[in-house]
């Protein structure tokens, strides 16, 4: 298998073209610091309560979810705060970084592929993210348009079924490409999509979770880099 033989690569934006750690590190900050959390157990309560609140509200826009996450962070860490601080950890996706790599990377990819997002987001909070990604998606679906979060199979679902009705790709003209193997790479592996896993925090040299739940079995993918970068660089190679 090589990566020239697909037509469309699908990514997931925040954790693999985003830095979401660091945007949510940024904005909770403040939380951790009254309840005298470190960078690391914060960031893995987050990914818990993220997880179950997308559970029991699977239609919520993403905004109002991280409000909700915020308040039940604070909840649990036994710190009250007014809704002000709630809402504006909601509102933080604009300003989550984007990883150093990514645009020149996807850049260089759109010279091959066409390029989709498939996110966990709101498409309010996609367009702040977006703009600092420097291209334009042949198409983004997101959870507010499918009605529920990832690593819900509905979601591969509509993204296979919209790039068939939207474009013609077939199944084996995709390849996903991905950070996170709990939320893409364990229900893309279910459905045989081929996958490239972008693993920004090095686990598989033994790098910390973050803010990511983790699978109990590791799929295995069909590629392996551990930047965007690295990506864009080997389908340069397979195509000169």
């Amino acid at each position: 298998m090589k990566l020239n033989e697909f037509k469309v690569l699908t990514f997931d934006c925040y954790g693999t073209l985003i830095d979401w750690e660091a945007g949510i590190w940024q904005a909770l900050e403040p939380l951790a610091a009254a309840a005298g959390k470190s960078r690391e157990d914060a960031l893995a309560d987050y990914a818990e309560q993220e997880g179950v609140q997308q559970g029991e509200t699977p239609g919520m826009l993403y905004r109002d979810l991280l409000t909700a996450v915020h308040r039940r962070l604070a909840r649990s860490w036994a710190i009250e705060l007014d809704d002000t601080a709630h809402e504006a950890f909601g509102a933080s996706v604009p300003d989550w970084p984007a990883f150093p790599d990514s645009a020149n990377a996807l850049a260089a990819l759109q010279k091959h592929y066409k390029l989709v997002v498939l996110s966990n987001v709101d498409n309010q909070s996609f367009a702040g993210s977006n703009a600092r990604l420097g291209v334009t998606f042949d198409a983004v679906y997101t959870a507010q348009d499918i009605g529920s979060y990832k690593p819900d199979p509905r979601n591969f679902d509509y993204l296979l079924e919209h790039l068939k009705q939207d474009f013609g790709f077939a199944h084996g003209d995709i390849l996903h490409t991905a950070q996170s193997l709990h939320h893409d790479h364990v229900p893309a592996s279910r459905i045989s999509l081929a996958r490239c896993w972008i693993d920004r925090q090095h686990l598989r040299d033994g790098g910390s979770a973050g803010a990511t739940r983790l699978p109990e079995k590791w799929p295995e993918p069909d590629f392996y880099f551990t930047t965007l970068g690295e990506m864009a660089a080997a389908v340069e190679r397979e195509e000169s």
